[in-house]
C-alpha cells in the first residue's frame, strides 16, 4: 500500500475528482427541493406526495450511514468510495428516466442507500493525498465544496426544471460521477487501506431500516389517509413502535452493534446529538417549505425560488473561512449559541413575510440563515464528539449522522402536513370573516366587477386571495415555533460540558 502524499497535478486532479463526489451527493440533497412542482405537474400527482421524492433519499441514506464504516475495514477506503460513486451515478441515470412516481421514490431509494459512503470516503482520502503539513487545505477543500452543494442545489435545479426536463437535475450527475470514480480509482487504487473480516449486525440494521421505513410512510401518507382513521396508517404506526422497541433492545444487548447505543451515556454526546438532529430538522423542514410556498401559492418559478434559497448557502462559505478558525480558541458551546441564535432571528424575520414582498425581502433572513450554518455543524461536532475516544469515534459520527439525516426527513413530512392542516385552519377562520352579506366581502365584490369582472369571476378571485392569505398564516406559524424552538435548543449547548478544541478532522457527514 502506498501512503506517501501525492504532489504535483496527480494531487491537484485527486483533490478535484473526490471534491467532486462529495459535490455531487450534497447536490443532490438539495436540487430537487425547487423541482417539487414541476416533478408533481409532469407525473400527475400532488405536490404534498412528492415530498416523497426528498424523504425517500434521506431515509435510505440515514439508515445505511451506519454501515459505512464496515464497508471501509472489509473492503478498503478507496473501492468502497469509488464502488458507492458508481452506484450512485447509476442511479442517478435510473432516476433521470423515472416514469412515474412510484418508479422515481425507488430509484431515490437506491440512490440514498448507495450514498453513505461518498462524504465520509471522499474526506479521508483528501486527508491522506496531502502531506501534513498542508492538512488544513484538504479539509478547507472539503469543508468548500460541501457549503458550495446548497449554493448550486436550489439555482441549478430551478434553472433546469423551468427550460429542460426535469430528469436532468439527476443526469447531469452521470458524466460528473463517471469523471469522480473512474480517476479516483486510477489515481488511488494502489493506496488502498487494510481490509479485515468484520462482523455485520445484519438483525440491527433490518430493525433499524424497519422501524424507520415504517414511520416514514406514516408521515407522509397519514395526511391524505385522515391519520388514525385509517387503519393502515394505524396499522403501520403499530409496527413501527413494535420496530423500534425491538432494535432498541437488540442494540442495547448485542455485543457489536450497528449502532451503539451505549455512546448516549456520555451526556456531552447526548446533548450535542440531540441539538444536531433538532437544529437540522427544524433548517431542512424551512428549507423544503419556503421553495415549496414560493410557487405554489405566489407564482414563482423554479429558477427564482432557487435564487431566493441559494444566498444562505454563498454566505455560508465565505463566513467558513473565518470562523474555522476561531473554533481552537473559543468555547464551542458560545459558536452554538451563535448558530442557533441566527437559526431563531432568520426564522423570526421570515414571521414577518406577506404575499406582497420583494425578492429581497425573502431572501435577508437566508442572509442571517447563512452565518448560522457555517457554525453549526462545526459547533454540534465539536460539542458531541470532543469527549469520545478515538477508538469509538466512527460509532459515534455514525449516530450523530444518522439522527441528523433521518430528523430531517421526518420533519419534511411533519412541516408540509403541519402547513397543510394550519392552512386549512386559518381559510375556515377567515372565511368566517369573509360573509357575502356583510363585511367588506361585497363592496370588494362590487369593486372588482368595476374592473371587469363577472360576480363569479370576483367571487374566484377573492377566494383565491383567502387560500393564499391562509398559507401564508400557516408557514408564519411554523417560522414562530421554529423560531421559539432554535432558542429553547441553546439551553441543551449549554447542558454539556465545556468540550476540549477540535485537535484534528470532524466528519460533518
Amino acid at each position: 500500500m502506498d501512503t506517501a502524499p501525492l504532489t504535483g497535478p496527480r494531487l491537484g486532479i485527486a483533490a478535484l475528482a473526490l471534491a467532486l463526489g462529495t459535490f455531487m451527493q450534497v447536490l443532490d440533497t438539495t436540487i430537487a427541493n425547487v423541482s417539487l412542482t414541476t416533478i408533481a405537474g409532469n407525473l400527475g400527482v400532488s405536490a404534498d406526495n412528492s415530498t416523497w421524492v426528498i424523504t425517500a433519499f434521506a431515509v435510505a441514506n440515514g439508515v445505511t450511514v451506519p454501515l459505512t464504516g464496515w464497508f471501509m475495514g472489509r473492503f478498503g477506503v478507496v473501492r468502497t468510495f469509488v464502488v458507492s460513486v458508481l452506484l450512485f451515478t447509476a442511479a442517478s441515470l435510473l432516476c433521470g428516466v423515472a416514469w412515474s412516481l412510484p418508479s422515481l421514490i425507488l430509484f431515490r431509494l437506491l440512490q440514498g442507500a448507495v450514498s453513505g459512503p461518498m462524504i465520509p470516503g471522499s474526506q479521508a482520502l483528501l486527508i491522506s493525498i496531502f502531506p501534513e503539513s498542508k492538512r488544513a487545505t484538504a479539509l478547507g477543500i472539503w469543508s468548500m465544496t460541501t457549503l458550495v452543494g446548497p449554493v448550486a442545489g436550489p439555482i441549478l435545479g430551478g434553472y433546469i426544471s423551468d427550460n429542460y426536463h426535469w430528469g436532468w437535475i439527476f443526469l447531469i450527475n452521470v458524466p460528473v460521477g463517471l469523471v469522480a470514480g473512474l480517476v479516483s480509482w486510477a489515481l488511488l487504487r494502489r493506496r488502498e487501506t487494510a481490509t479485515h473480516r468484520l462482523p455485520i449486525d445484519v438483525v440491527g440494521l433490518l430493525l433499524l431500516a424497519f422501524w424507520v421505513g415504517t414511520l416514514q410512510m406514516v408521515l407522509d401518507l397519514g395526511k391524505n389517509a385522515d391519520w388514525f382513521n385509517s387503519s393502515f396508517i394505524l396499522v403501520t404506526a403499530l409496527l413501527s413502535a413494535l420496530g423500534f422497541v425491538c432494535w432498541l433492545m437488540w442494540e442495547l444487548t448485542e455485543a457489536r452493534p450497528a449502532v451503539d447505543l451505549r455512546l448516549l451515556g456520555d451526556r456531552n454526546f447526548a446533548l450535542g446529538t440531540a441539538a444536531f438532529c433538532l437544529g437540522y430538522a427544524l433548517f431542512f423542514g424551512n428549507t423544503l417549505l419556503l421553495p415549496l410556498w414560493l410557487q405554489m401559492q405566489l407564482g414563482y418559478t423554479a429558477t427564482w425560488a432557487g435564487l431566493v434559497s441559494a444566498p444562505s448557502g454563498l454566505v455560508a462559505v465565505l463566513c467558513t473561512p473565518l470562523i474555522a478558525p476561531l473554533s481552537a480558541r473559543v468555547d464551542a458551546r458560545w459558536l452554538g449559541t451563535l448558530a442557533f441564535a441566527a437559526f431563531a432571528l432568520s426564522y423570526f424575520m421570515r414571521a414577518g413575510y406577506t404575499t406582497y414582498a420583494d425578492y429581497w425581502h425573502f431572501t435577508l433572513p437566508l442572509l442571517v440563515q447563512g452565518v448560522a450554518m457555517s457554525t453549526f455543524f462545526l459547533a454540534m461536532l465539536t460539542i458531541s464528539l470532543g469527549g469520545i475516544p478515538p477508538e469509538r469515534t466512527p460509532s459515534a459520527t455514525g449516530i450523530s449522522n444518522f439522527a441528523r439525516i433521518t430528523g430531517g426527513s421526518f420533519a419534511a413530512s411533519i412541516v408540509t402536513t403541519i402547513w397543510d392542516r394550519r392552512e386549512a385552519l386559518h381559510q375556515t377562520r377567515l372565511a368566517e370573516a369573509s360573509s357575502p352579506f356583510q363585511g367588506p366581502f361585497p363592496g370588494a365584490v362590487t369593486h372588482l366587477a368595476g374592473q371587469g369582472l363577472s360576480e363569479h369571476q370576483a367571487q374566484g378571485a377573492i377566494a383565491r386571495q383567502l387560500v393564499g392569505q391562509a398559507y401564508l398564516l400557516s408557514a408564519t406559524d411554523i417560522f414562530w415555533a421554529c423560531g421559539w424552538i432554535s432558542l429553547g435548543l441553546i439551553a441543551f449547548v449549554w447542558l454539556a460540558r465545556r468540550p476540549p478544541a477540535p485537535t484534528g478532522p470532524i466528519a460533518a457527514d
